[in-house]
């Protein structure tokens, strides 16, 4: 099916800059790491980053593309195009409005954020008052990312997704030169860090900005606040936000109550969602992204039996990718620390608690990822509201699931209580989408997993054996890289073999775009790397 293709090559271009992002991400976090470790420093940062961190992944993945790009669609396929213009416009002016006025409150507020944030950073009054001055500095933050966001509901709408994806590598960039070049100006040396986080965000929002006014986008004067359009998209964007911090408030609790577990705790659960942020990012957000605008056409076109087969794709091809992602990251939790961050202030006991997070965060990736997806099925009919209230019950979930599991699992139980939530969070939505559509293929569903689940065990047993014969934590790091390489390496042949075997659908189809991609013209591919 055509829409299938299309759903791929977007996913493919954003996946890729995704990627390319999420390394720059891994070499500013390995910079963090041998500079700061799981200091008290390193603590306070990873708090204060995570307030705007949050609104990034609100605002950036989700909440503004979900609201914005199925009303501004609707005026480009309608209306004239200079009244989707006046629409984007007077939605800038009010986003500028807005997003001053919070950066403005968390300024001021800052030491309120933080307390209930981290109030086991109350105890200790020096991290606590580096966690407040951190998150003054980051405040304008807020301002950025927010418009950067919007930007990208404009270039996705017009389905330009790479650039988006790839201009979170400014941030990345940024902080790691700011971390190696700036920190010997500060008698703090971690506000350097924050002094990168505020360039890099100012970066990320200039080069989309730039392309949107290109594309047509012209300044427009007030705020038509009443213009149906913009009513529209505030009835939806709220409990859009909602729906999709579920994932990000889970985080957030978890921050909060490791900020009263032993020391490193916060650094453990950072580290270790970084890591499933990788696959999170590279496939289940750009899957999301990608696939967002083609259901929002078939549903404003009414052609449900499209909309349906569309998810149902994007559900087995999410799973497929996924649930060996899973295996691998469980197999080789200990190795992928160990190799890409314990050096310096980052120590075999930092590895070894980074470690046992990442197992119980990696056991909910399924769930992560398959959320993205199925969320945009309810955006794409306008239905920002159901989303919002399952994660109210998920929340809920995971904070029960907190308190009983950090007992006895310390830092591991809150990872666990994330996923659980998430589980339920994902089961649920997908019985409600059954209960509104009826059939929606189950059976290939199920199948599909069957075969990967196949796939993946046999993979997992040769990466298993294959890690306990070769990795040796102590050897020298271009050995451990080497090692692990290869152990990822032969996972993913093993595993693309196995599919083979079984004759994987979705393993065909990918087959089948990569002979297309190769074979078509620079400009068709044009089309998704604008």
């Amino acid at each position: 099916m055509e829409s299938h293709k299309n759903v791929s090559r977007a996913a493919g271009a954003v996946g890729g800059m995704t990627l390319v992002s999420r390394l720059f991400g891994f070499i500013r976090d390995a910079v963090i790491a041998m500079m700061y470790g799981s200091s008290s420093a390193a603590d306070a940062f990873f708090v204060a980053f995570r307030i705007p961190n949050l609104q990034r992944r609100l605002l950036g993945e989700g909440a503004i593309g979900s609201a914005f790009i199925p009303v501004f669609s609707e005026y480009l396929g309608k209306n004239s195009e200079k009244e989707a213009w006046n629409l984007a416009a007077s939605l800038f002016n009010i986003l500028v409005l807005f997003l001053a006025a919070t950066a403005a409150l968390i300024y001021f507020f800052a030491p309120w954020v933080i307390a209930v944030f981290a109030p086991g950073f109350l105890d200790e009054p020096d991290k606590f008052d580096l966690a407040v001055q951190l998150t003054r500095w980051m405040s304008p933050f807020l301002i950025f990312i927010g418009l950067a966001a919007f930007c990208m509901g404009v270039l996705n709408s017009f389905k330009i997704f790479a650039l988006s994806a790839a201009a979170p590598t400014m941030l990345n960039i940024s902080m790691i030169l700011a971390a190696l070049f700036l920190t010997p100006y500060f008698d703090e040396p971690i506000l350097a860090l924050a002094v990168g986080v505020l360039i890099g965000g100012c970066i990320q929002f200039a080069v989309q900005f730039y392309a949107v006014v290109k594309k047509g986008f012209r300044f427009v004067s007030g705020f038509n606040w009443k213009s149906p359009g913009i009513v529209r998209i505030g009835k939806l964007i709220l409990p859009a936000i909602f729906g999709l911090a579920v994932y990000e408030v889970n985080i957030m609790v978890d921050t909060l109550l490791a900020s009263l577990l032993a020391a490193g705790s916060i650094s453990y659960l950072y580290y270790a969602n970084r890591l499933v942020q990788l696959p999170m990012g590279v496939f289940a957000v750009a899957l999301s992204v990608a696939i967002l605008p083609t259901l929002s056409d078939q549903a404003a076109k009414k052609n449900f039996s499209e909309l349906i087969q569309t998810l149902n794709f994007g559900i087995r091809l999410i799973l497929f990718i996924t649930i060996p992602s899973m295996v691998g990251l469980i197999i080789l939790r200990f190795p992928i620390v160990n190799a890409l961050w314990e050096r310096g202030e980052f120590d075999r006991a930092t590895t070894d608690g980074t470690a046992f997070a990442l197992l119980f965060y990696s056991l909910g990736l399924c769930a992560f990822a398959g959320i993205k997806v199925v969320v945009a099925a309810f955006y794409s009919l306008q239905d920002t509201k159901t989303p919002a209230r399952i994660g109210v019950y998920a929340m809920i979930l995971n904070v029960v699931f907190c308190l009983l599991l950090m007992g006895p699992l310390a830092h591991g139980g809150l990872a666990l209580a994330t996923t659980l939530s998430s589980l339920f969070n994902a089961g649920a939505l997908v019985f409600i989408l059954k209960k509104r559509f009826g059939l929606m293929g189950g059976r290939k569903i199920l199948a599909s997993i069957g075969k990967t689940a196949i796939s993946t065990l046999i993979m997992g047993i040769a990466v298993y054996y294959f890690n306990d014969a070769f990795y040796d934590p102590d050897s020298l790091l271009f050995i451990k890289l080497g090692v692990l390489t290869t152990a990822i390496f032969l996972g993913v042949c093993i595993f693309i073999a196995a599919a083979s075997v079984l004759k994987n659908e979705e393993l065909a189809f990918l087959k089948k775009m990569w002979r297309e991609k190769k074979s078509s013209s620079p400009a068709v591919q044009g089309d998704y790397n604008d």
